[in-house]
């Protein structure tokens, strides 16, 4: 039982409101990584990448490092190093659970983005691994991606968002220290949680 009045329920009713994306929409997208979308990805300092468990849950986790740092093995394969973070894993144990993944990858001021979505592995070799060393370490994992399709995506929604304007910085939000301490329920202040999460900046990245 929905709260909504109207919920779209099928693909017709969908397409009645919608229409239909035109030519070039259709057919932008490719099946492999060409010198322009190689060029965006090494450019790219920031990816979004979407995965689903076994059943059907979603996940959408923030990578970042210098630009590059998701390396194109070959036209059809893409290399992204696991830098440390909180041990969750959420990606690592859906790709286990179901390979497909989809990535967003933005370049800082472009409004443009590019969309890879494709199968992954997670990957041990050392000789990949050392591919990523940073600061004398290499990571744990690296997902290895099969690429299925590509595309650019359309400025709007980075141009509403206003994404790159300093001007756009929003005020009034608690820090992530506050936020953690609520949610996990931490026996702790939020300085000493705000001063946690600066010292593993500095000294966990790698």
């Amino acid at each position: 039982m929905s709260a909504f009045k109207h919920v779209i329920q099928d693909e017709a009713e969908l397409r009645d409101i919608l229409g239909y994306a035109g030519q070039a929409a259709q057919n932008k997208v490719i099946s492999e990584i060409d010198d322009i979308c190689r060029a965006f990805i090494e450019k790219s300092s920031f990816i979004l990448l979407g995965s689903i468990d076994a059943a059907g849950r979603m996940d959408v986790s923030p990578k970042g490092d210098p630009a590059g740092f998701v390396q194109v093995m070959d036209s059809q394969t893409l290399l992204i190093p696991d830098r440390p973070g909180n041990r969750r894993g959420d990606t690592l144990v859906n790709i286990l659970q179901n390979p497909s993944i989809g990535m967003l990858f933005l370049v800082p001021g472009r409004s443009d983005t590019l969309r890879v979505n494709g199968t992954a592995q997670i990957i041990r070799d050392d000789e990949v691994r050392e591919r990523f060393i940073m600061q004398g370490k290499a990571p744990l994992f690296v997902i290895a991606v099969t690429v299925n399709e590509v595309f650019f995506h359309c400025t709007k929604c980075v141009v509403r968002s206003k994404l790159w304007s300093a001007e756009a910085a929003p005020d009034g939000l608690v820090s992530l220290g506050a936020a953690i301490i609520q949610h996990a329920k931490l026996d702790m202040t939020v300085a000493e949680a705000d001063g946690y999460t600066l010292e593993d900046e500095k000294t966990g990245l790698y």
